[in-house]
């Protein structure tokens, strides 16, 4: 697929735009003035392969725990969000911030838009403009019928996006957001053609992890295929650790990232004669742990099965009580279904150790 060119940006030693390769985000959930849980959890979010990190400033304690959490985290990328409070924008700059989230519309006047912009130019960082469908201004809304549409949206960031380019400041993103998948793949669509500026992709508010997912890799998915969006996140009620392994996931099966292994695993059916739905969960679990870019097959029968687990770098064919272990096309054993498991992660760390010799 061809990706839209857009200019670069950076975020800490992050690039985000032109060919950088589209990043994953997540929002930690913990009081960021809590700072070792707010480090804790970045901690597992940098291991589930998250690229950046969002914090919520609402005040000044958060602003100023900011610092603190930099020092533990120094090579991690972090994004201060912040909402109407210009002076929350300076505190962060001043305490070490990767990247703003902020809308230069709703911190003030036009000084206090200088302000923030000249602090940020002199540091170079980024300013990210994030429109929700359920906060448009009340005259870009009327005067398309009182609804938000993907047309206000565009309107709105352009808005934010023209306040900072009167003050020369072009280091910007984009996210536009809405639960509506059609709406929020329409605005992309059109802001993708009015600026090359990155956009940072993602469905807002999408829901717990079942329909969250799914709106998610939807919208998501759909604009990545058309070449729209330079980094991502994946907005989820919950754990943000989940966020990080959709975004992976999302991009490792569209091909745009190699990131840990990719499990292939056959629908069950009347042919299977194993516990492939337990095997399954069980080697997806230990999979999570391996950064190595692997294809692994879990295959239930000897119809498509054998055939699969060789197309795959490892990958386990069962039969009545008893599986094939394959290696790169080669059927290493046979051995029996409670077996099958720890014979195939045995064989993914030989492969690891000859790797690292």
């Amino acid at each position: 697929m061809q990706r839209k060119v857009t200019r670069q940006i950076r975020i800490g030693a992050v690039p985000v735009g032109g060919s950088a390769p589209i990043s994953v985000q997540s929002m930690t959930n913990t009081k960021t003035h809590d700072v070792a849980a707010t480090v804790a959890q970045i901690r597992r979010l940098v291991e589930a392969g998250c690229d950046i990190v969002r914090l919520a400033v609402p005040d000044m304690p958060a602003a100023e725990a900011l610092f603190d959490i930099k020092q533990e985290l120094p090579a991690v990328p972090l994004v201060a969000d912040i909402h109407f409070d210009y002076r929350l924008a300076l505190a962060s700059l001043e305490r070490g911030i990767d990247a703003l989230r902020i809308n230069p519309g709703n911190i003030g006047g036009n000084d206090k838009v200088a302000l923030v912009v000249k602090a940020a130019q002199s540091r170079h960082i980024p300013i990210r403009i994030g429109v929700n469908a359920g906060s448009l201004p009340a005259d870009i809304v009327a005067k398309r019928g009182g609804h938000p549409t993907p047309e206000a949206m565009v309107e709105s960031a352009l808005r934010h996006v023209r306040i900072l380019e009167e003050h020369d400041f072009q280091d910007i993103k984009i996210s536009l957001k809405a639960h509506d998948v059609p709406m929020t793949i329409a605005a992309y669509r059109l802001m993708s053609e009015a600026v090359d500026y990155p956009l940072h992709l993602g469905i807002t508010e999408a829901g717990t992890v079942t329909s969250g997912v799914i709106k998610s890799v939807v919208g998501i998915g759909a604009m990545l295929a058309e070449g729209i969006g330079d980094t991502l996140r994946i907005s989820l009620t919950g754990d943000p650790v989940e966020e990080v392994r959709v975004g992976n996931e999302i991009l490792k099966a569209l091909g745009l990232r190699e990131y840990g292994p990719v499990l292939i695993s056959c629908p069950t059916c009347g042919r299977c004669n194993i516990d492939l739905a337990g095997i399954a969960a069980e080697v997806e679990q230990k999979l999570a742990v391996i950064k190595k870019p692997l294809k692994i097959a879990v295959m239930g029968c000897v119809v498509n099965g054998p055939g699969e687990a060789r197309e795959a770098d490892f990958g386990i064919a069962g039969g009545a009580g008893q599986g094939l272990v394959f290696r790169k096309g080669e059927i290493i054993k046979r051995v029996a279904e409670q077996d099958l498991v720890a014979e195939l992660f045995k064989e993914i760390d030989k492969l690891v150790v000859e790797e690292e010799q």
